[in-house]
């Protein structure tokens, strides 16, 4: 039995995690539901009593083999007075609100109890990292590392997170009375609840997401990143200790236009706008709370100064405020503290000026994003329009195309072009320099590009960027090119081989410190190649991208797009950053945080310092420990086999007759784009017929999830494994296991999916007459990876050293039972074609929405 260690560094047995676990969570949230389920309902009684005897119903009628429909039928015949189709229809759409808000409330006390969970969990935090490398390693090697490492945590506005601002209030309420058993407030905390709708009721705009996120900033990272800051100093023993870049913040809503026609030049000015404006109130709040205790002579002008300054910033989007002009009183203010007042309220002086180091004018850097094919219609457009080519760009030579981009230097105007994109695009770059001017360089200086394949996709960026934005000088952006394809990723070493050896670029380069970030994409990497040749491929690119900027003298940085659930990237973060190879460039750690959980990973300051936290100690540990992550080139070798193995599986899943026609037809999918959760469209492109190139990642995995099937996170280990074991590598494989970090990582992962699985859902297909072959083909993939992961780990039972989280998603599991079953009998209601079927759909597309958080990271 393996165990954790404790604050004093006893042991601490599973059991005991398990325990407390128990205590904490369980326990109180059965309290609590109790309490819940009484509340009342307007027009249909015993609502909340009558759920238990659902989710126990259900789960026996599946484990017999029984249908969704039948269990439905014989549940309202036995158990339930409705007897007509509208009473049925109307008590499903009840349980599904109920179980909404029974996950709410869960998700409410899980988090409550998080700081005494995670006292008991193995992840190190960075003071007992610090103490350790300092038995190892001098306090100024350590500090120097530190001081020239980053994080930046990037928030999309991908559509799987929903809430409005209104319920994350409720939230935040009920978790804080949560926290210290407030019953009183607790019992009308969610009679509150249960009388708000928690939904949108019109899809939100790209400002109105944004602002969902602002939210965040404003309510939790603010606070949160100093206090973080602060932790570090404290570890180091060292308030002078600078880098407040240690934890930076990016921002994809309102920046983001790949594939969403709603994102347009005025919105990312907008949104620009908002974010220093929240900023500036964040300041002015913090100002106005120093004034109160700076009761002084000489401060008390300074501080009222800077209150009024801050005050027509926050409220004039035309007025913006220099980084200096926030700084320099504020020093003025310590200065005269240390010299006449004691060092009275000196820590909320320091603690502010923290602030304004660490945000700056911005608080968070907004990303460009748009599509490789948009860059080169623009590109195209502007070079036959001041008559430089007649033709298509693509039919030119490589010597010609790049001579165009490189040394012509077209005029740009907007008004030359009726093409609405060509013209959003030319004005979004063109005020870009205005958007820096008022937030700083900072304030908007990435441009990434999605869909990158060759080296046209970062030169059309880099020739956009010069005749728009910056005719003249430097270009002060970071060109980001986005590798997602298996395709894309095999070529990217020659992608940018070709570009440092490009003068004009590498020029451009050096004036950005001579580093190039590059972004990979785990989600639609592994809506191409599958779980293992993705995540397999994205760690040999990142080697051979990292080596290659090396001998060029340039540092390699990697921005990873991960989603939530392991097939878009997700699962345990600190694991994976910490299992990266001694090959890797590991100065800086960039990832994207993006639907659920975003407010599930960083929705509190306990979360948000503890994530972030566990960021900067897998960094560090890399820094100093990364040798231990080397991989042999035996290991490599059967890591390859496996992986050629999986995708060969993968690819003749995809290419199977059913494949589109079951997620059209047995699935949720087509139901993604009639949530109001995102601004977004669920599939690129405009063509009716479902294409899985053009579809979005987030409805693809989504979908496999809201059927508790996951074939994303697993399919293909069970085949890739087995087929090693018969060809006697079984100890090989154990082996890997045991000392591969990143393998082990890997294959954790996919434990979290498979456990989330519940074929017993759709056992029903299994007689389906023309899905019941590619339903087995699923089922089979399953059983075989759950058995072959058992064998190579040595495990009792899938997620054996995830205690909490094993027993989260257990609970998970269980409250969402009852909405899983009635989305499965409106599906078979729809196929029916019910005289109700417009109904039934509202059904399914209800049921999306607590299925999503349930799993806090489904898509």
């Amino acid at each position: 039995m393996k165990s954790n260690n404790n604050k004093q560094g006893q042991p601490i047995s599973r059991y005991h995690i398990i325990d407390l676990f128990d205590k904490t969570v369980k326990k109180k949230f059965n309290l609590y539901n109790g309490l819940f389920l009484d509340l009342p309902y307007q027009n249909v009684e015993n609502i909340g009593t009558l759920i238990p005897v659902l989710q126990q119903e259900t789960k026996k009628g599946l484990d017999e083999g029984k249908d969704p429909q039948q269990i439905i039928e014989d549940f309202f015949e036995n158990q339930t007075a409705a007897k007509t189709e509208q009473d049925r229809i109307d008590f499903m759409f009840r349980v599904i609100q109920y179980v909404e808000r029974q996950i709410v409330l869960f998700d409410s006390v899980e988090d409550s109890a998080m700081p005494f969970i995670r006292e008991s969990e193995h992840e190190i935090s960075i003071r007992d990292l610090i103490n350790r490398l300092e038995n190892e390693h001098d306090t100024a090697t350590i500090k120097e590392k530190l001081a020239q490492f980053s994080t930046r945590i990037v928030f999309t506005a991908h559509p799987t997170q929903f809430y409005p601002t209104r319920v994350l209030d409720i939230i935040r309420r009920l978790r804080n009375y949560l926290h210290v058993n407030d019953i009183e407030n607790i019992d009308i905390t969610l009679q509150q609840l249960g009388l708000t709708s928690l939904l949108n009721s019109e899809k939100p705009t790209p400002l109105e997401e944004a602002r969902n996120i602002v939210y965040f900033l404003r309510n939790v990272y603010y606070d949160a990143a100093a206090k973080l800051y602060a932790r570090l100093k404290d570890a180091l023993n060292d308030d002078s200790f600078e880098n407040p870049d240690i934890v930076r913040l990016g921002f994809w809503p309102g920046g983001d236009r790949d594939g969403n026609p709603f994102v347009t030049y005025k919105t990312t000015m907008d949104v620009a706008d908002e974010l220093r404006i929240s900023l500036m109130k964040c300041y002015y709040n913090d100002v106005k709370l120093l004034s109160e205790k700076l009761t002084f002579r000489g401060i008390e002008e300074i501080t009222g100064q800077l209150r009024d300054t801050l005050y027509i910033a926050m409220f004039d989007a035309s007025i913006s405020l220099k980084q200096h002009e926030i700084l320099d009183p504020l020093y003025q203010i310590k200065e005269l503290q240390q010299k006449h007042y004691n060092n009275l309220y000196l820590h909320e002086t320091n603690t502010l000026i923290d602030k304004v180091k660490i945000f700056k004018t911005h608080f968070a850097t907004l990303d460009i994003r748009q599509n490789h094919i948009v860059h080169q219609h623009v590109v195209e457009a502007i070079l036959k329009d001041n008559n430089l080519i007649e033709e298509s760009i693509t039919d030119l030579s490589e010597e010609k195309i790049v001579s165009l981009l490189l040394h012509e230097n077209p005029e740009v105007k907007a008004e030359h072009f009726e093409d609405e994109l060509i013209k959003d695009t030319i004005l979004n770059i063109q005020q870009l320099p205005e958007i820096q001017s008022k937030n700083g360089e900072e304030g908007c200086n990435r441009y990434v590009i999605s869909h990158a394949e060759d080296m046209y996709s970062i030169l059309y960026v880099f020739a956009l960027l010069r005749w728009c934005g910056w005719q003249n000088g430097n270009i002060p952006m970071d060109i980001v090119p986005l590798f997602e394809s298996v395709t894309g990723m095999d070529n990217s070493d020659s992608i940018m081989r070709k570009l440092y050896e490009i003068p004009a670029y590498r020029y451009h380069l050096q004036n950005r410190n001579n580093k190039q970030t590059i972004m990979l994409g785990f989600s639609d990497g592994t809506k191409d190649g599958g779980y293992l040749k993705a995540n397999w491929s994205i760690f040999t690119t990142k080697e051979k991208l990292s080596e290659l900027s090396d001998n060029y003298g340039l540092q390699a940085i990697f921005f990873d797009g991960r989603g939530g659930p392991p097939a878009r990237g997700g699962g345990k973060t600190h694991r994976f950053y910490a299992a990266q190879s001694d090959k890797i460039a590991s100065n800086e750690i960039q990832l994207t945080i993006q639907g659920q959980t975003i407010s599930s990973k960083y929705g509190t300051q306990a979360h948000f310092i503890h994530n972030c936290e566990q960021l900067v100690t897998a960094g560090l540990s890399n820094i100093f420990y990364g040798k231990k992550n080397t991989i042999s080139e035996d290991e490599r070798n059967l890591i390859d086999e496996l992986a050629d193995i999986s995708y060969e599986k993968y690819t003749s899943l995809k290419n199977h007759e059913k494949f589109i026609p079951y997620l059209e037809k047995r699935s949720t999918l087509r139901f993604y784009g009639q949530t109001n959760i995102g601004s977004r469209p669920s599939k690129r492109g405009k063509s009716e017929k479902l294409n899985l190139d053009d579809l979005r990642a987030i409805p693809y995995v989504g979908s496999w999830s809201q059927l508790k099937q996951n074939v994303p996170g697993f399919f293909g280990i069970g085949t890739a494994l087995h087929k090693a074991v018969e060809q006697g590598k079984e100890q090989q494989l154990k082996d890997l296991f045991c000392h591969v970090a990143f393998f082990k990582a890997l294959l954790l992962n996919s434990m979290m999916a498979l456990t989330k699985c519940y074929f017993e859902l759709t056992t029903y297909l299994e007689k389906d007459d023309e899905f019941s072959d590619f339903w087995k083909i699923l089922r089979d993939e399953y059983q075989l990876s759950v058995e072959m992961l058992l064998r190579v780990s040595g495990y009792d039972q899938l997620m054996q050293e995830e205690p909490v989280s094993l027993n989260s998603v257990r609970i998970r599991e269980k409250i969402v039972l009852p909405l899983l079953i009635i989305q499965q009998y409106a599906l078979q209601k729809i196929e029916h074609n019910s005289d109700l079927k417009d109904v039934y759909e509202k059904i399914v597309v209800r049921s999306l929405y607590g299925n999503i958080n349930a799993s806090r990271n489904s898509a």
